[in-house]
C-alpha cells in the first residue's frame, strides 16, 4: 500500500453500519483497506474518506472544518457561519433512500460547478453569494484547496419544506403510477402514453421534503394545506418557469431534462431558489438523439447506479451493497459528461 503525505483529519466508514468514526490517518488511495492497526476496539474499519491532490481518483465522503456547527444531508455538509451558510458537496451517493459505501470521484464538484451555472443563468433570485470560501472566517487549518471546488457561500433562508418537483417526461415513480390509474401524483393524464412519452406540458408534482428517508409525493391541495394557497400558486409557478427555462436551454446542447426538484427559501418576503439546482443528482438528464418513447432511456445521471442496485439483488431493507469499481467510474464519467454538454465547459 502506498501511503501519501499525513493529513490533518479524516473520516472512515465502519463496515456494515454505515456510521463515521474520527480519526488522524494517513491518506490512502480509494481502492485500498485500511491497515486493521487502526480499528478501533470491535469495529472493523472499511475505507478511509478521502481528499487529495494527486491525479488519482480519489473521493471525500465527509468534510471537517474544526469548531463550526455543521449539519449533514444525503450528499451535502452545510456549516452555519452566523450569517451565512457554507454548502460543501461530497462524493456521497444516495439511491432508494440509502448512502452507499462508495462514494463517486469529483462528484460533489460537478454538483456544484452545475448549479453555479444555472444559478448564473437563469435570472431568479437565489441564495448564492460567492464560490470563494475564503470570504468566511475559516480557522486555522482549513484545507481550503480541497473545498474550494465543491464549495458554495449562501445566504440564510427560511427553508420551505415542499420539494417541488417538475416533470416533463413519464418515467420512474411517475409512469409506475400512470399504469395503475393514469395519473401521476393524482393529476389526470391522457390514455395511451408510454414509459418516457413527453407530456402534454410538463406538471408540477410537489412532495414533503425528508432530511432522511423518502419524499413523499402529496397533491397541489395537500401542498397549499402545509404552506398556504397563495405560497404554493407561486412555487408552481416558478418551478414551472425554472424548468422551462433550463429545458430551452438543454435542448440547445442536445439533452432533455425529463425532470427535476427544486427547492425554495424566503428572505425578507422574498422567495428565492435555493440549493441544488438541475443537477444529475435532482434531475434526468437523456441525451436527446437517442430518446425513443417506450423504453427507459440512458441517462447523464445516477439512473446508472439504481439500474446496478436493481440487478444486484439487494433488498432495499439492509445496509447496500458497495458498487463495483467500473460502476463508480462509469458514473463518475457521466456526471463529468453532464456537465461538459451542458455548460460547455471542459471540467
Amino acid at each position: 500500500m502506498n501511503q501519501a503525505r499525513k493529513v490533518a483529519r479524516f473520516f472512515v466508514i465502519s463496515q456494515g453500519n454505515g456510521r463515521v468514526a474520527e480519526a488522524d490517518l494517513l491518506l490512502f488511495r480509494s481502492t485500498d483497506y485500511l491497515p486493521h492497526r487502526l480499528d478501533p476496539p470491535g469495529q472493523r474499519l472499511q475505507r478511509v474518506c478521502l481528499l487529495s491532490k494527486s491525479a488519482s481518483p480519489m473521493v471525500l465522503l465527509q468534510s471537517e472544518i474544526p469548531g463550526i456547527p455543521v449539519r449533514r444531508g444525503k450528499v451535502r455538509d452545510v456549516y452555519d457561519f452566523g450569517d451565512r451558510l457554507l454548502f460543501v458537496a461530497t462524493d456521497r451517493i444516495s439511491a432508494f433512500d440509502y448512502i452507499l459505501p462508495n462514494g463517486i470521484p469529483r462528484k460533489g464538484e460537478v454538483l456544484t460547478r452545475i448549479s453555479r451555472f444555472w444559478f448564473s443563468l437563469l435570472g431568479v433570485d437565489h441564495h448564492l453569494l460567492s464560490d470563494e470560501i475564503t470570504s468566511l472566517p475559516l480557522p486555522a487549518g482549513t484545507d481550503v484547496e480541497s473545498l474550494r471546488p465543491r464549495s458554495m457561500v449562501v445566504m440564510k433562508t427560511q427553508v420551505v419544506p415542499i420539494e417541488c418537483v417538475a416533470r416533463g417526461y413519464l418515467s420512474g415513480s411517475g409512469w409506475k403510477e400512470y399504469q395503475k390509474s393514469s395519473t401521476v401524483c393524482g393529476i389526470p393524464l391522457p390514455a395511451g402514453l408510454v414509459e418516457s412519452s413527453r407530456l402534454p406540458a410538463p406538471i408540477f408534482t410537489p412532495a414533503t421534503k425528508a432530511e432522511s428517508g423518502h419524499d413523499e409525493n402529496i397533491s397541489f391541495e395537500q401542498t397549499s394545506g402545509i404552506i398556504g394557497p397563495e405560497l404554493s400558486e407561486t412555487l408552481r409557478s416558478l418551478t414551472l418557469k425554472i424548468y422551462g427555462r433550463g429545458c430551452e436551454h438543454a435542448a440547445t446542447r442536445g439533452i432533455i431534462i425529463a425532470d427535476t426538484k427544486f427547492e425554495f427559501g424566503l428572505r425578507e418576503g422574498r422567495v428565492i431558489l435555493i440549493d441544488e439546482v438541475m443537477t444529475p443528482d435532482s434531475s434526468r438528464f437523456w441525451p436527446a438523439n437517442d430518446w425513443q418513447p417506450g423504453r427507459g432511456q440512458a441517462s447523464f445521471d445516477k439512473q446508472f447506479v439504481r439500474d446496478w442496485l436493481e440487478r444486484s439483488g439487494w433488498d432495499k431493507n439492509s445496509p447496500p451493497p458497495s458498487l463495483p469499481d467500473e460502476v463508480v467510474r462509469r458514473t463518475s464519467e457521466r456526471y463529468i459528461e453532464a456537465f461538459e454538454i451542458l455548460t460547455g465547459q471542459a471540467f
